[in-house]
């Protein structure tokens, strides 16, 4: 069975799509151990606590500095002795320590098809503001395993979403959203869960 912590830091949309995918059983020998947040009193709490899910705030604000805060999040994570993290619209900088302690053991969904916006900078909505201005046709959300890089770790599913002419960056955000990152976040976790992807040589290979 894989234990999953998810940390997350607004409304939890893509947790919910994950928790509806173990409850429907389309995520198979997987089980939500803890929903983590960096922010207090946010709906992805509340959403974890609707389910039966044990919720937690490590918040950089309790915290005298940075690698206190840190050190809180690596430990409250392996208090649940999960198998894999996942980031999902997680807007903290995750600790070296952690990637170190769970390599190729966290994954993260970005909303576009990297290598295209993405890295520092580019998050939430200013990913999709930037892509209406530079007038592409097509966009779309990646899951990739999690590195020292800024989205620079290897790339496990990807799915594109076409642009409308009337879109807007609001737009655009919540149709990515329904039509890429809520189906490939839990289709990711169901693929790990069951012993299909590797990692070789930086890349990945699905079975």
């Amino acid at each position: 069975m894989l234990r999953l912590a998810v940390l997350v830091s607004g409304g939890g949309t893509n947790l919910q799509a994950i928790i509806d995918r173990v409850a429907d059983g389309s995520i198979t020998n997987t089980e939500i151990a803890v929903v983590i947040s960096n922010n207090h009193g946010v709906k992805a709490l509340e959403r974890a606590e609707h389910a039966g899910i044990p919720a937690v705030c490590v918040s950089p604000k309790d915290f005298e500095d940075r690698r206190a805060f840190n050190r809180a999040l690596l430990e409250t994570v392996n208090s649940y002795q999960v198998d894999l993290i996942v980031l999902a619209g997680f807007l903290v900088v995750i600790p070296e320590e952690m990637i170190d302690q769970y390599e190729n053991r966290i994954i993260n969904i970005h909303p576009s098809l990297i290598p295209s916006f993405c890295g520092t900078g580019y998050y939430g909505l200013k990913v999709h503001e930037a892509a209406l201005e530079r007038g592409v046709k097509v966009v779309g959300a990646t899951v990739h395993f999690v590195d020292k890089g800024t989205d620079t770790g290897p790339i496990i599913l990807q799915r594109a979403v076409e642009v409308k002419e009337d879109d807007t960056p609001e737009r655009l955000q919540r149709r990515v959203m329904e039509e890429a990152e809520w189906k490939l976040l839990p289709q990711a976790i169901n693929l790990i869960a069951n012993h299909r992807v590797q990692v070789v040589n930086g890349r990945t290979r699905i079975q």
